[in-house]
């Protein structure tokens, strides 16, 4: 049976995420027509047709969307076995494509990027800071290597290892009645206006999670109209008085919160998430994910 070339499948991911041949035959360095012969042969080995050519650009059949669907995984494996081969004995060395969620990215990249560096000379860390959703995507793409992500988080293909645990504080106006005691209730800061990041952050659920409740009462969150796109501005309105708010200790123990009229209080009973690195079940690189975690664990 003849089979299709990882050339082949490679032209096809290009073709479909550029959407025109000019633009995939430039991204793979190749001409258009050796790009569109590769296209050809390929839907002679598929036995139909993988797009549909039109004056507005080129669109997936279903054996092409399919077929692109597979190509991803297969060329995520092949890149994996190269990288392993390289890396062969010398884990961590050249290159590693992390994702960082923004919520940990510029907390714990800090202290982390010196001590990779010291403890691995040899490796070049490329970073991607993006949302937990779409960095997952990316690592079963195989566009990363791994993912430091905070738990808990709906995974499905995706293997996980502990660096370690973030307490969620209570986080309110100055002199906020909530904060007359050494800890807040969850129940009462659930009460409250509960001001929140905008959805697609993974915070916001672990948030809403250890307040147990489902959404924001009306007059914060979004159906108040207040919802926050970073931890940054998040603080900036509590501090306003627009709202109460859960953080990470990460973020305060950075100094968040110190230039803001905002008092922290740790919850009654505790509450906290857990900062993972993730990365694509069944990875060469997943042994050098656990060695990644290992390294931040002891931070």
């Amino acid at each position: 049976m003849l089979l299709p070339t990882l050339r082949q499948l490679q032209y096809l991911k290009l073709l479909a995420e550029h959407g025109s041949f000019s633009k995939a035959a430039e991204a793979a360095h190749v001409t258009q027509p050796t790009l569109s012969a590769g296209i050809q042969e390929l839907e002679r080995t598929l036995g139909g047709p993988v797009v549909d050519r039109g004056r507005s650009g080129v669109i997936l059949t279903a054996v092409g969307e399919e077929a692109v669907a597979r190509a991803e995984d297969v060329l995520a494996r092949a890149e994996d076995l190269v990288q392993a081969a390289r890396s062969a004995g010398r884990p961590l060395t050249g290159r590693f494509r992390l994702g960082v969620i923004p919520t940990i990215a510029p907390f714990m990249l800090p202290k982390a990027l010196p001590a990779l560096r010291r403890a691995y000379p040899e490796l070049r860390l490329f970073l991607r800071e993006d949302l937990t959703s779409k960095l997952l995507a990316m690592l079963k793409a195989g566009a990363l290597d791994a993912a430091l992500i905070a738990l808990p988080y709906d995974l499905h293909g995706i293997e996980t290892a502990v660096v370690g645990e973030d307490e969620l504080l209570a986080a309110a106006p100055a002199n906020h009645p909530l904060t007359a005691g050494k800890s807040v209730s969850p129940k009462a800061l659930a009460a409250s206006e509960l001001i929140l990041l905008e959805d697609g952050h993974c915070l916001r659920d672990q948030a809403l999670s250890a307040c147990g409740a489902e959404s924001p009462r009306a007059g914060g969150g979004e159906e108040g109209g207040f919802a926050a796109t970073s931890l940054a501005t998040l603080v900036q309105m509590v501090g306003s008085g627009l709202g109460v708010s859960l953080l990470p200790a990460m973020a305060v123990d950075a100094g968040l919160t110190h230039d803001a009229p905002v008092t922290v209080r740790p919850l009654e009973g505790g509450a906290a998430r857990e900062v993972a690195v993730a990365w694509r079940a069944g990875s060469s690189r997943g042994a050098e994910a656990r060695l990644l975690a290992e390294t931040l664990r002891g931070l």
